[in-house]
């Protein structure tokens, strides 16, 4: 099955006319749907609430052009601990899943690292973070979707548990970093990519005046990447990847891929990881 997937990377508006990313996020998923994508991935965050007090919610915009362009669509917001909480209390960092038929299938929140962390007091976002414990992935007409967020591919086992657990899709919405990390992070998000078999991708928040990260990969190549805003879209091969699981890794003349196939028929000796746990350090 081959599958257009687009990840969105925005001119992200701040302060009193943040609430117009909404608009903004409503265009942008229908520009890749015109592009043919089926699956949409906003950035964290976006299109927000991205700071407290949280005024205005995106649920209704993104669940409605999710269902108008019958697409699945990936969208960022912070959703407070205590629902009844109005002010400035800690939040969880959210990012849902919504389906063609415009209902939300799930949400993931961040889960690494524990907080408190480098959200309280910054020049973006500003907030009490709350770490969550949960690792879901969502079941979809094309495969198994994980997602994740920004910097946890610095952490390796998260998405290796989405492909455990079977996902062939990882998304990893970004916010902002450093261009002193450009380097690394399009390393990272490429090697998750092959040492689990799966698609992975990522795009993040452009501030005025600031550039993106926009990429696209594939086990075999990074299929698409962008530092522009705007919409990037790439064509994935799920039937590849799912060859790529079930074949054994061999000798021929001409290697018929270019990665390792086979990880977790082959390659896997959960038997070793005995012992491992808690660090008292």
């Amino acid at each position: 099955m081959r599958l257009k997937i687009s990840v969105v990377q925005p001119e992200t508006l701040t302060g009193a006319e943040a609430p117009k990313n909404v608009e903004r996020a409503v265009e942008y998923i229908r520009e890749a749907a015109r592009d043919g994508a089926k699956l949409i991935a906003l950035p964290e965050t976006y299109p927000g609430p991205y700071t407290v007090p949280l005024t205005y919610s995106p649920e209704e915009a993104l669940s409605t052009v999710a269902c108008d362009e019958r697409v699945y669509v990936v969208g960022g917001a912070l959703e407070y601990v205590d629902a009844g909480e109005k002010g400035n209390g800690a939040c969880y960092n959210c990012l849902y899943l919504w389906g063609p038929d415009g209902k939300r299938i799930g949400r993931y929140t961040r889960t690494s690292p524990p907080g408190p962390w480098i959200y309280k007091g910054g020049s973006f976002w500003d907030f009490t973070y709350r770490e969550a414990d949960e690792l879901p992935v969502f079941d979809t007409e094309f495969g198994k979707v994980g997602i994740l967020m920004c910097s946890e591919v610095y952490v390796p086992e998260l998405s290796r548990i989405m492909a455990l657990k079977g996902a062939v899709i990882t998304l990893l919405p970004a916010g902002l970093w450093s261009w002193q990390l450009h380097d690394t992070w399009r390393t990272l998000l490429w090697a998750r990519s092959i040492e689990n078999l799966m698609i992975t991708a990522t795009s993040r928040n452009i501030l005025s005046g600031g550039a993106g990260h926009a990429i696209i990969c594939s086990p075999e190549e990074i299929l698409a990447e962008s530092r522009r805003p705007g919409v990037l879209t790439a064509t994935v091969d799920l039937d590849r990847i799912q060859w790529l699981r079930d074949t054994m890794d061999h000798r021929e003349e001409q290697w018929p891929w270019r990665t390792k196939p086979g990880i977790f028929k082959q390659w896997r000796r959960p038997e070793l990881y005995g012992g491992i746990g808690p660090s008292e350090t």
